[in-house]
């Protein structure tokens, strides 16, 4: 069958409107531009991953150095008998028999778990009433704030000093105010029933701030239409700081409350400072223990299987609060 004129001329149309291949050099040159720009590209990522591995490696080093080799180092110790005169000879488990055995070793952890439930006691609940109360302030807020933070910024032996100076029996500035009051003076630090919760007050006065600032913010995100809310059902402060406050800040409560038991648990300054361990090892911590035992007693496979089973109990609570903070 003939085909038509009509597409007898579109055909035509077509085939002098086909496109003309490029030359051949222009071709070369664009295929070379091509395979030059991934090329440079892979080298620049190249270095810079060889800068970041760099860098990266460089921390590592120092943090094997510094925080792993002691505590493997550490571990090693409580296993062998250490003078630093002689090589260190294995002992095996003899160094943690003769700590079990020591009578201090006992009222040591007493003394620690005695003074971390004062802690939480005094210290825990201290730091979020007196949030609860800068939350309040309208004028003011940031020198209220700096005021409560500021013996937090103070070096902890400076504070013992001066704390020290509130607590003597003589010229102390709380006997002044007991004899102002017409009350009879206290042997503060000298007293075994008083020395340890002593000891609580000023840990909780220099580490307070901290924790009080933490719970200032975690308050500032609470929604402001939750108390709206309450209000308007007539809920009174205590039901607002029961039913609202206490909920939505539950998960900060409870991350506190373990580093704070963590921190307790490893109580030093206080007692080496103010009363060196007594009146009669009334306030031997562990730590203060493990202390007289490396550096009094010069037995550091001891005081290393001390800090290996600190490291321990520790480890415990730091597991706990890391599947809580996974799970959050």
């Amino acid at each position: 069958m003939a085909a038509s004129p009509a597409t007898e001329a579109r055909t035509t149309e077509v085939r002098t409107t086909e496109v003309r291949p490029p030359r051949t050099g222009g071709s070369r040159r664009q295929v070379r531009g091509t395979a030059a720009a991934p090329s440079s590209y892979k080298r620049r990522r190249v270095r810079e991953n060889l800068t970041a591995y760099a860098f990266l490696a460089a921390g590592i080093v120092v943090f094997a150095l510094f925080s792993w080799y002691p505590i493997v180092r550490g571990l090693l110790l409580g296993f062998q008998e250490v003078t630093f005169a002689q090589p260190a000879r294995w002992v095996g488990l003899d160094n943690f028999q003769r700590l079990f055995d020591d009578p201090l070793f006992l009222t040591a952890w007493q003394n620690t778990g005695w003074f971390t439930l004062l802690a939480l006691v005094f210290g825990f609940a201290t730091p979020f009433v007196t949030a609860v109360v800068l939350n309040e302030f309208r004028h003011a807020s940031g020198f209220l704030r700096m005021a409560v933070y500021l013996p937090v910024m103070l070096p902890p032996v400076v504070t013992m000093l001066l704390w020290r100076w509130f607590y003597d029996p003589g010229p102390g500035l709380f006997n002044n105010v007991l004899e102002v009051l017409h009350l009879p003076a206290q042997q503060w630090l000298e007293s075994e029933h008083l020395a340890m919760v002593s000891l609580v007050i000023v840990s909780t006065w220099a580490n307070m701030g901290t924790t009080t600032l933490i719970y200032l913010a975690a308050l500032g995100g609470i929604p402001g239409e939750l108390y709206e809310a309450a209000e308007l059902d007539g809920a009174s402060i205590r039901q607002r700081l029961w039913h609202v406050t206490l909920p939505q800040m539950r998960f900060i409560l409870m991350i506190t409350l373990l580093l704070q038991i963590i921190g307790t648990m490893q109580v030093f300054i206080e007692p080496f400072v103010l009363t060196g361990g007594g009146p009669d090892d009334a306030t031997v911590t562990v730590l203060l223990l493990l202390y007289r035992y490396a550096f009094v007693y010069n037995d550091f496979g001891l005081a290393s299987a001390m800090s290996t089973v600190l490291f321990v109990v520790l480890g415990l609570f730091a597991a706990v609060y890391l599947r809580l903070t996974r799970s959050k």
